[in-house]
């Protein structure tokens, strides 16, 4: 009887060991559990310049999505954004390529626009900044351009 007390005991431990494995990498990974209430929206840049998917999507420094995935669309980057279903777009929101700090990573930041017409599921935002490259901007200034 000792020994299967024993089993028993490491048996629940390694299950729990596992459940909190788990747990952990699904928080770590941000992976929405249940699907989440999101709609997707698109923008064209002419470069993502270092864009991940799975990037955050902020308005005013709130997370308000992430992006889903950046397809190369007519030499262009085409980028799908999954916003959260609470947070309505302006047809004239702006979607900026941002980084946080000087080297940090990339993300995306919508200013809202002030226009009445919404965004639907699906639609784009046509109001682009396309992100400022550091390293042109250095070749420039080592070249007495700027």
């Amino acid at each position: 009887m000792n020994r299967f007390n024993l089993e028993l005991s490491v048996g629940v431990f390694v299950l729990l060991g596992l459940l909190a494995m788990a747990y952990i990498s699904i928080r770590l990974g941000q992976i929405p559990l249940g699907g989440g209430d999101a709609y997707h929206v698109t923008a064209i840049f002419s470069t993502a310049g270092g864009l991940q998917r799975g990037a955050d999507v902020d308005i005013a420094g709130v997370k308000v999505g992430r992006v889903e995935k950046i397809i190369l669309e007519d030499y262009e980057a085409l980028v799908t954004l999954s916003i959260d279903s609470a947070i309505e777009l302006q047809e004239d929101a702006i979607a900026s390529i941002k980084t946080r700090g000087l080297i940090g990573e990339k993300y995306i930041r919508i200013t809202p626009g002030g226009s009445d017409r919404l965004i639907s599921a699906g639609g784009r935002i046509r109001e682009v900044e396309t992100p400022l490259d550091f390293e042109d901007v250095i070749g420039q200034f080592i070249q007495g351009k700027i």
